[in-house]
Parts: structure tokens; sequence; C-alpha cells
């Protein structure tokens, strides 16, 4: 297309969001200019060495607005060539707040920060600005618009945003937004139960894709290991997992669990995991490559989940042919065909996942038959090249946006 897009989100680069990235990975692929922007800077610690370059080019929003100078220049500058986009700028950020004093100071928060981007947008260029999810970034996002005058589209994710709807004015930014990508069919059901039918057409979805030519390796797996790839947090479910592992033991099964990833509740989780004895590891972060290797030593993997949108390292998995034994939630049936390429189970349901990863477990050949089943349906439908195609004909779209091939 042509023009720049710019990219924002809350944080940017971020290990937990390296899905952003490769989606913008594969747009520039494709010849679309992108700049990327960031509310604030992620913590050190949650920015891998490999995406130091992309954080030292990503341009952060508060970083500048805490400027006194800058801020007010930016604000001076909308005033002096949109004064009347300010002050509607100004408008919806007072009537899209929830109420009290606390939600009203953040949506002044907002409208400063929105300036601040806005202005640099016109600065680089930029003729549409795309966010990813749908909370306060989405927030600021919609309010840059408003005072640029530049269309702006978001990546609907969930499920958070689907227990607040009312308070982050869904309705509100898929009115005034070009479109929306819905990651699932199940999130783009839950945009259209919170806004007006009229802009049901405007929800399309665009799945947050991989590419699989990264997780095509042969197989070094040899009986027994499970993964879990994913923050340590309590959506995740661990402890069920832990559970199941000490379950599927006193039933026979010699698994062992590697856990990557890190978050708030790993000390807890560590301390939990001290009666499964040293069949269970807990590697920390690492990196894209890293997480691609492991699962090449891999038999299963396993995300027993509360809540998910659609886990993206479900498609990693599949795509290294290694099956998943996962939850039956939100649109992860849309890509986890139950005993086709992996199980399905209740969430929270600890005699189920147990069942389920003896049964994986003790069947080599059923393994590799989910594994090379898994891998055609990422291929077929989760391809990132494929995604962003799509994407970029959705920022190109001015008369009228464009059907979803088939």
């Amino acid at each position: 297309m042509d023009g720049v897009v710019a990219y924002l989100t809350g944080e940017y680069p971020k290990v937990s969001h390296t899905f952003i990235q490769r989606e913008i990975a594969a747009l520039r692929a494709q010849g679309v200019k992108v700049v990327t922007c960031t509310i604030r800077r992620a913590r050190p610690k949650d920015v891998l060495a490999d995406q130091k370059d992309e954080e030292a080019a990503t341009f952060a929003v508060l970083g500048a607005a805490k400027n006194p100078v800058t801020l007010i220049r930016a604000h001076w500058g909308v005033l002096r060539h949109r004064p009347g986009a300010w002050f509607a700028a100004l408008r919806l950020a007072l009537t899209t707040g929830s109420p009290g004093v606390r939600a009203f100071l953040w949506q002044l928060f907002y409208f400063l920060e929105s300036a601040v981007l806005a202005e640099h947008l016109r600065a680089q260029g930029v003729t549409h600005l795309h966010n990813h999810f749908s909370d306060s970034s989405c927030s600021v996002a919609m309010l840059a618009s408003e005072m640029s005058g530049i269309a702006f589209s978001f990546t609907m994710h969930g499920p958070d945003i689907f227990y607040q709807p009312f308070r982050w004015r869904i309705d509100a930014k898929i009115a005034r937004a070009r479109f929306v990508a819905c990651i699932s069919h199940f999130c783009r059901s839950q945009a259209m139960l919170f806004s007006d039918q009229r802009h049901w057409g405007k929800l399309h979805v665009v799945h947050c894709g991989i590419d699989p030519a990264k997780y095509d390796a042969p197989s070094t797996a040899n009986g027994g290991h499970l993964l879990f790839v994913g923050r340590l947090a309590a959506v995740k479910g661990v402890p069920v997992l832990f559970a199941a592992l000490a379950k599927s033991r006193a039933q026979g099964a010699d698994l062992r669990l590697t856990l990557i990833g890190d978050g708030a509740e790993r000390q807890a989780l560590e301390a939990a995991a001290l009666g499964l004895g040293d069949r269970v590891t807990f590697a920390g972060y690492r990196t894209q490559a890293e997480v691609a290797a492991a699962l090449q030593g891999a038999d299963a993997l396993v995300l027993p989940s509360f809540a998910e949108g659609l886990p993206v390292v479900l498609m990693e998995a599949l795509a290294a042919r290694v099956p998943v034994v996962t939850t039956r939630i939100a649109g992860v049936p849309e890509l986890v065909e139950d005993g086709v390429n992996g199980m399905l189970v209740a969430p929270g349901d600890v005699d189920g996942l147990a069942e389920a990863l003896v049964a994986v477990m003790a069947d080599p050949a059923r393994r590799r038959a989910m594994g090379e089943a898994g891998r055609a349906k990422v291929m077929a439908e989760f391809d990132g090249a494929a995604e962003a195609a799509w994407l970029a004909r959705l920022f190109a779209g001015s008369d009228g946006l464009p059907v979803r091939p088939k």
C-alpha cells in the first residue's frame, strides 16, 4: 500500500508480544512501510536481546509526554493546525470514560498523550494508525485519530477486554475505527455483542499467524517430555497441570515437564512443584529461536489455561508437528481439533487433563499423526505471510473494505 502505517501498543517490543513483532516484519516483507510506537517502554527484563534494535527504533509516547516542553508543543501544534479537532478529541475523552474521579483523570492522561502521538504521526507522514489490544493504548489511538484526522484500526484479542467492555468503550472504538481485526471468530462474535449492528461489517477475522518454515526441523523427542510455554500467571492454570502431572505419574506415566516463561506466580509455582521432584524444570524466558528448539524436543505441548484469546504458542507447536493438550475455551477450538491435532479438555478439570496426557503420551503413532494434522492446519489457516497480506489489503482499502478470500 502507499503511505505509512504506524503500529501502537501499550508496551513494544516485549517478550510476550513477539507475535506483534512478527506481524510487523511480515508486513514490511510485503512492502508496507511500518513505524512503531509504544505507550511505555517494557521493563528491561521483558525485552530479549534480539528485540533491542526494534526497541531502539520505537517511539515511546509516555517518555516524550513527560517532557513539559514536548507536551506543550504537541498540544499547541494540534491547536494551531486543527483547533476543532483538538476540542473534539477533548470532548471524546470526557464522554467515553467511566464514572468517577480516577477514571476522569485517566481520560485526561490519555488525551494529553494522544496529542504527542498525533504530532509524531504527522511528522512521520503516517497515513494509518493501527493499535494492538483494545484497552488504554486503543483509547490513546482513538483520540490521536480524532486530533490528527488519520484513520485508525485495532486488533482485538481478548479475553480480558470482554470482562470490561463498557469500561473500555468497545462500542465507541468499533464505531470510530475504519476496521477491527479480530483474532478469531469467537473474538468477532464478542465484538458483535458489544457493538451496534451497523458496524459489524467492519469486523474482520485476522489471525495472529506464524512462519511455519521456522518450525519444520525434525523432532528430537525421545518420549515423555511435556512443554509449557506462557506467562507464569494464574490465568494459565499451571497448578492444574501440576496436579494432573502428579495423577498421571500415580498411574505409571513417566512424564517430564519444562516450563518456558516467567511471571508473578513463578516463586509460588516453584514451591508447588517441589513435590514433583526433578520432573519439572523452570527454564525462564527464551527467544523465539530457543522456543522453536524446545518444541523440537517435546512430545506434546500442554496449555491448561482458564482464559485465552487464540494462543500463538499453540500454532507454533502444531507447526512443529507437536500435538497439543489444551482447554476448550474461546477461540482455541478453531485451531485445535479434538482427537485430530490435539486434545481438548474442560478448563480446571484435573482428571480430564491427566487422562488426556496419558492417552497422548502412550501412543507414539497417534502423536505423529496429530503432529502432521496440526502442521497442515497451521499452513492452511494460520500462515503469517498470508495473514499479513490480508491485513495489508485492509490497510489499503479506501472505497469499502475488501472481503477476505476463502
